[in-house]
């Protein structure tokens, strides 16, 4: 790991935390214009393109027959996964959607002499799950991703996941479906499948929201369709970022920061302590513990790539350094955690103390795991039940209402030079004009 000092003037200048601070640039220009190439033909060709190039880049033949998970093939998939990991999934689906309860916005109404204003909060009818396929399983992220929409009330979930190599799809990513509320399921994926539910299909419904993670091509066909559907954000490698003082365990920082790596070659891990002792250590940790994990040459070229260790002043000044690399996961590993936390501004989930790692935040904790990375933490929030619904303006105007603003209304559309707004306002000004005429005869 890099070793960069920034007990110094200027810090915020040093070049390698600048390289950091810019890790979410990059990668679109180098695969941009084939992305667009698919988008372009699954939008003019459908569900043929879309097999093209599941053959193409999966090598599997889909037809409108077998594009569609059956029932049954998700009732075979219970029998496959472990019992224990069927209860484990139950305990986090149980744990995420009570989390999210709490997320549920109430439409509202609130009225004045002649007139009501409120805000309608409704669900959005369809949305598109993404899932990784392949080799990997994440149900996790199924969970994650499904259970705020259905708390929200969304009436139809649609999950694709690519089949490589062969019709079959995990069967931990099935039983994740499953328990998660999973309605539809396509074996799709790539920039091909993200497109598909997009635009819609012969065999493939179109959604008005597509969520969830995915490589390079996935994240920019979800980049570039945005206004033709709504996205959840566009998400980069995963990275942590740990606040440690001299109470933290370079043992348990070490591998909590090899969690992140672990993930991707281009995933971050960083490691922000005013203490000597424990920034020793925990590289001497980490390169230890490398030698044993079973992903250690995604891990190694990980920590080749972005793993580094932030020397500070204190632990106010880590905050500082925290809040310029605007982290997706920031642990805050230090004596007196809830101290700090109103020290720390952009960070996608902050998890505080010793024994509250990252880890646990994926899978059980119940707060969402899908996160702004990249430092787009700056103005990104975590996946919510928020993001599942919209909200609709409600106005009323009675007369009387109308009589209390009018004038101001009818002054603004003359100065903004837009004569029928003007209009609009004169034409019932006149009636009520009128009906004081009467009221005098």
């Amino acid at each position: 790991m890099k070793v960069v000092n920034l007990r110094k003037e200027g810090w915020k200048r040093e070049p390698e935390l600048v390289r950091i601070k810019n890790r979410g640039q990059g990668l679109e220009s180098k695969f941009a214009q084939s992305v667009l190439e698919i988008i372009e033909n699954v939008r003019n060709y459908g569900d043929s393109a879309v097999f093209s190039y599941a053959k193409k880049f999966d090598k599997v033949d889909l037809t409108p027959e077998n594009v569609k998970v059956s029932d049954k093939e998700v009732e075979e998939a219970f029998k496959k996964v472990p019992k224990e990991v069927v209860e484990a999934l139950k305990f986090a689906v149980e744990r995420v959607e009570k989390f999210h309860q709490h997320q549920k916005e109430n439409s509202y109404f609130v009225t004045e002499p002649g007139i009501v204003l409120g805000q309608k909060v409704t669900p959005l009818e369809k949305v598109g799950v993404y899932v990784p396929g392949g080799k990997a399983a994440y149900p996790s992220s199924v969970v994650m991703n499904v259970v705020p929409a259905k708390v929200a009330g969304v009436e139809r979930v649609v999950m694709i996941t690519p089949a490589v190599g062969s019709l079959e799809i995990n069967p931990y990513t099935l039983v994740a479906a499953k328990l998660s509320g999973v309605d539809e399921i396509y074996r799709v994926g790539g920039a091909h499948g993200v497109a598909a539910i997009a635009f819609g299909t012969e065999t493939i419904p179109k959604v008005d929201k597509i969520v969830g993670p995915g490589n390079i091509f996935v994240a920019l066909a979800k980049k570039f369709l945005f206004g033709t559907v709504d996205i959840d954000m566009v998400a980069g490698p995963s990275e942590i970022l740990v606040i440690a003082d001299e109470t933290a365990n370079p043992d348990w920082v070490a591998t909590d920061l090899l969690s992140q790596a672990e993930h991707d070659e281009l995933a971050g891990a960083f490691l922000v302590t005013h203490d000597n002792r424990i920034a020793e250590e925990t590289v001497k940790a980490v390169h230890e513990k490398l030698k044993r994990l079973k992903r250690k040459e995604i891990a190694e070229k990980s920590i080749e790539n972005f793993g580094t260790v932030f020397l500070t002043r204190d632990v106010y000044h880590s905050c500082q350094v925290a809040n310029e690399i605007a982290p997706e996961h920031l642990e805050v590993a230090t004596k007196e955690p809830f101290a700090l936390l109103d020290y720390i501004k952009h960070a996608g989930a902050i998890f505080l103390g010793h024994h509250t790692c990252e880890s646990l935040g994926d899978y059980v904790l119940g707060p969402n795991h899908v996160l702004p990375t990249g430092g787009s933490a700056r103005f990104f929030s975590p996946l919510g039940v928020y993001d599942f619904v919209k909200r609709s303006s409600v106005l009323y105007v009675s007369q009387e209402g109308f009589n209390r603003v009018s004038g101001p209304a009818r002054e603004l559309a003359e100065c903004e030079g837009l004569e029928a707004h003007r209009l609009a306002v004169e034409v019932r000004e006149a009636i009520k004009l009128v009906a004081k005429s009467l009221e005098r005869v």
